[in-house]
């Protein structure tokens, strides 16, 4: 595993791709609010988790074909 400091500003963009995708699915309110019921933002965590793996992985390929 890997020890390296994880970049403030990747952690940054990716908070922000969470809450871009959570309004997308009107959940938004869930992810802002810490006193969330945690059963809750386990149920809603996965479907953006979700979305946010299969975005990144368009990018990826996306620029994958780019430098080809």
């Amino acid at each position: 595993m890997d020890k390296r400091p994880v970049d403030s500003n990747a952690i940054k963009a990716l908070d922000e791709m969470k809450m871009e995708i959570a309004k997308e699915l009107g959940i938004s309110d869930t992810f802002n609010n810490n006193n969330a019921d945690p059963v809750t933002n386990i149920f809603t965590a996965g479907p953006v988790g979700g979305i946010m793996t299969r975005k990144l992985v368009e990018m990826g390929e996306k620029e994958l074909m780019d430098d080809e």
